[in-house]
């Protein structure tokens, strides 16, 4: 993959928005199921041939992408800190799954194996969401630092959202690892941001 602005914005806008779909959940209990979809298909491109082919199209990502506008061009009082702090916190967990081979290896052979259940149900079914929910929990919510979301405590508790919300984090460590291997880093976030933000509204004219 190429090292352009380009694809590490397209990237960063996949963390995001996993982010913001983690946030909404949480704290409203709903959010946009077709934006959960677009996500989710992420951890099942294998193969994609560029950064935009894993989220399907540049649309697949759009919401991230107006997310990451707003979080880059706000005022610090007025972002949305908590998405933000996920946001950081995926891609710290993915720099600890990528120098751990064995976790990595494992989390290859479980999403293959979800992907056979695609056979059968659909992405956004309940089952499908538990098995990405368990693999989670079996593998990356092991590292540290744990993803400690907040919300509302009758949102967290329901079984169902706490599975999209895990699904949804293993969506956004699935783009920051698109992330890393375009060249993106946590210090990119805070000392290029007019770059990423210019390249951002971009993209978004091409929607």
């Amino acid at each position: 993959m190429q090292h352009t602005k380009r694809e590490q914005t397209i990237a960063l806008a996949g963390i995001f928005q996993a982010a913001t779909l983690v946030e909404q959940i949480a704290n409203k209990g709903m959010t946009n199921s077709a934006l959960i979809e677009s996500s989710l298909e992420s951890l099942f491109r294998f193969d994609a041939s560029s950064v935009e082919s894993v989220f399907g199209s540049l649309a697949g990502v759009g919401s991230g992408l107006r997310t990451l506008d707003a979080q880059l061009g706000a005022l610090k009082n007025e972002r949305n800190l908590q998405v933000t702090q996920y946001a950081i916190s995926m891609i710290a967990l993915e720099k600890k799954l990528s120098a751990n081979p064995k976790m990595l290896e494992q989390v290859t052979h479980g999403l293959n194996e979800i992907q056979k259940s695609l056979d059968f149900f659909s992405l956004m079914h309940e089952n499908v969401f538990a098995k990405i929910g368990a693999l989670y929990q079996e593998t990356i919510s092991t590292l540290q630092p744990k993803i400690v979301v907040q919300g509302e405590r009758v949102h967290l508790s329901n079984e169902i959202n706490a599975n999209k919300i895990r699904s949804l984090l293993f969506a956004g460590i699935r783009a920051a690892v698109l992330w890393r291997q375009c060249g993106g880093s946590r210090w990119h976030i805070l000392f290029a941001r007019k770059k990423y933000l210019d390249e951002c509204r971009l993209l978004l004219a091409e929607l």
